[in-house]
């Protein structure tokens, strides 16, 4: 029986919890938080894993190398080629101890490019998607070899940016950041021992974001970053979770509502926020004609929109726009996020889905539009 309230979960660790302090990843703490991700994945609770890590895998590699010495964590470029380097590691790493769990894993590197291009949202989102509907684990960092954006230390780093950004991504129920404290204090706990742990968060105001220290040494995230990060996401309906990674059942009790860190709880709703994109008007790039079997299953059974059900589509839109959806008697009906070009629709309309790919020698999606990305009027 399932006991969690939370059904898709987003785990972010970050590189103090992997290293447990040290220069280099450390097996005992990967296994143990790898056992507690296991245990949800065989409850079907769904699971994305946003790791750090991968520039302190490639140190630790390098330094057996005496071509690398010059290499320095300080150096941008530098960090980069020990991304590189520490990217094949940590995967090879997770890979490996999820397959002790029977647990097959996929890799995903992600910029913030990625996600704010149109094209670049829907693919990443539609991978995860089936990946989680097929039980892949995905696991996500930020691709260093081509973004400076986190390992420059110019804007928010250390994944956190990057794991709001996926739990709005995938509609996430909860944001589970582990990092080496126990959670957000009223002042730094290194320095002053009256600090206390802030147990509840309702909003992140001025007071909250001043609690926040400086990045930590061997990450490039601190405390500022996982509440800005929080801030994103629970703006878009998630719940957030900061936490001690190394705590014990950490991410099952996180999982199942019990007191561990602090929690952020969300202060905006998914299902709205989504509803005020697509319904605002401003952003919609054309209309799709659909038939009254389609008009009855996305009325009644809450289904994604497919090419069988759709007559004509007429606009100046391509991938990622968003279009309203009308019936063949000119009925308002719905507004959603194209998974195709116009054209490619204009080819595929009234055709099965299976054919999309014969007739177009490709296919993004078996749907026109997913039901996620569709909104009844």
């Amino acid at each position: 029986m399932k006991t969690a309230q939370f059904q898709r979960i987003i785990v972010k660790i970050g590189t103090n919890v992997l290293t447990n302090g040290t220069d280099s990843l450390n097996q005992k703490a990967m296994s143990t938080l790898a056992k507690q991700i296991a245990t949800l994945i065989q409850k079907d609770i769904e699971v994305i894993l946003v790791t750090s890590g991968a520039i302190a895998a490639g140190r630790h590699k390098a330094n057996s190398n005496d071509r690398t010495e010059d290499l320095t964590t300080k150096d941008v470029h530098s960090r980069q080629v020990l991304a590189a380097v520490g990217q094949a590691q940590l995967m090879r790493r997770w890979d490996e101890i999820f397959q002790e769990h029977s647990i097959i894993a996929g890799q995903a590197l992600l910029t913030r490019n990625d996600l704010n291009d149109r094209a670049g949202y829907l693919n990443a989102r539609n991978t995860l998607t089936q990946m989680l509907s097929l039980k892949i684990l995905p696991i996500i960092n930020e691709n260093d070899v081509v973004s400076i954006e986190e390992i420059d230390r110019s804007t928010i780093g250390d994944n956190d940016y990057l794991s709001a950004q996926v739990a709005n991504l995938v509609d996430a129920d909860l944001l589970l950041i582990l990092t080496d404290i126990e959670g957000l204090f009223s002042e730094n706990p290194h320095t002053n021992k009256s600090a206390h742990l802030i147990e509840k968060v309702t909003k992140i105001d001025d007071s909250i974001m001043q609690m926040a220290g400086e990045p930590s040494k061997r990450g490039t995230g601190g405390m500022s970053s996982k509440i800005i990060a929080a801030r994103l996401a629970t703006q878009h309906g998630a719940h957030v979770i900061i936490a001690h990674g190394h705590k014990d059942y950490v991410i099952e009790d996180a999982s199942n509502s019990k007191n561990v860190g602090t929690l952020f709880l969300p202060t905006g709703d998914r299902t709205e926020s989504r509803r005020r994109y697509l319904m605002s008007g401003l952003q919609v790039q054309g209309h799709i004609i659909i038939d009254d079997g389609a008009v009855t299953a996305l009325r009644n059974s809450g289904t994604s929109l497919l090419a069988a059900g759709v007559l004509s589509a007429e606009g100046n839109f391509l991938r990622g726009s968003v279009v309203e959806i009308y019936s063949d008697s000119n009925a308002h009906i719905a507004t959603g996020i194209v998974n195709y070009d116009l054209d490619e629709i204009e080819k595929i309309a009234g055709k099965h889905s299976d054919d999309i790919s014969k007739i177009l020698g490709y296919a993004h999606s078996i749907e026109i539009i997913h039901r996620n990305n569709l909104i009844l009027v």
